[in-house]
């Protein structure tokens, strides 16, 4: 098992970078941070943009792997991401991992965007095709519904086999969209209210993603290159928080496992609100990592 921590960009750098350096000092693979315009619940709290926080992450760290929680396409054009990504793959010295999703109402909404699911999932949908393939290559150009390039220059492209994908996907389609493009997939779980209910929902989530998996072997759908598809669990996104005590963090990791997730992620506590928690149980859990 692998553990990553999500530190949400709410502190000026000056309060932030301790934060991160101590992620890496507690023993956590990886440090992540949310790429959204505002937060629901935190919309009075101050906030910070997700790439220019990792790019300063990046001096204050060393091993540990940094990456978005999640980016999506509500704000961004695949190629000017791209740009952003080949620039964090380079200060990170190979350690920026690219979280990609669908993206929720709170911020689209804010842009004066009123898209169905339907039609947020269909973006999606080629948001990522495409960004993939701008890490690929030099002189791409493409022309879809909603997205364009022409002769677009990706120089120092390519680099799409070191940045990993981590694709968070719960339904069908983008499930199948994880299994083709990722090199992970990520899950919040499909509700419930309690911690069986909601194991219960990851569980079917994680089978119905081996179905896809076996029909995309098949036929050879999914780049070999891509290498075995890791499993990521947001285990904040369960009725309890994580960090709630020792006991806790221990019945979750072990029920991830035993579900074959490879990866689990974390919050940072807070002292109110969304992942309030004790920073005492955050030791105890660096302390259980590091033995």
């Amino acid at each position: 098992m692998r553990y990553a921590v999500t530190i949400l960009p709410e502190h000026p750098w000056r309060e932030a970078a301790p934060l991160w350096r101590a992620a890496e000092e507690l023993g956590f693979d990886c440090a992540l941070t949310y790429d959204h315009l505002v937060w629901s619940g935190l919309q009075e709290s101050p906030w910070f943009a997700a790439v220019p926080t990792l790019a300063a992450a990046a001096g204050v760290t060393s091993r540990i792997a940094l990456g978005t929680f999640v980016s999506s396409p509500n704000y961004r054009h695949p190629y000017t991401f791209a740009r952003d990504v080949l620039t964090l793959h380079d200060l990170t010295g190979g350690r920026f991992v690219c979280g990609l999703g669908t993206g929720g109402t709170l911020d689209s909404g804010i842009l004066g965007e009123t898209l169905t699911t339907g039609e947020r999932v269909a973006r999606f949908h080629e948001f990522v095709p495409l960004l993939d393939r701008l890490l690929r290559a030099d002189h791409v150009s493409a022309a879809g519904d909603r997205y364009a390039v022409r002769d677009a220059r990706t120089l120092p492209a390519p680099v799409r086999a070191e940045v990993p994908f981590l694709i968070a996907a719960n339904g069908p389609k983008s499930l199948r969209l994880a299994a083709t493009y990722g090199q992970g997939w990520v899950t919040t779980g499909a509700g419930g209210d309690t911690l069986d209910e909601w194991f219960a929902g990851v569980r079917g989530l994680a089978d119905r993603l081996d179905g896809i998996q076996a029909d995309l072997l098949d036929s050879g759908a999914r780049p070999a290159e891509l290498g075995p598809l890791t499993r990521w669990l947001s285990l904040d996104s369960s009725p309890v928080f994580s960090l709630s005590s020792l006991d806790v963090w221990d019945e979750m990791v072990g029920r991830a496992a035993d579900l074959g997730f490879t990866d689990v992620v974390t919050h940072w506590p807070r002292p109110d609100g969304p992942y309030a928690g004790r920073l005492e149980v955050l030791d105890q859990v660096a302390d259980r990592i590091a033995g």
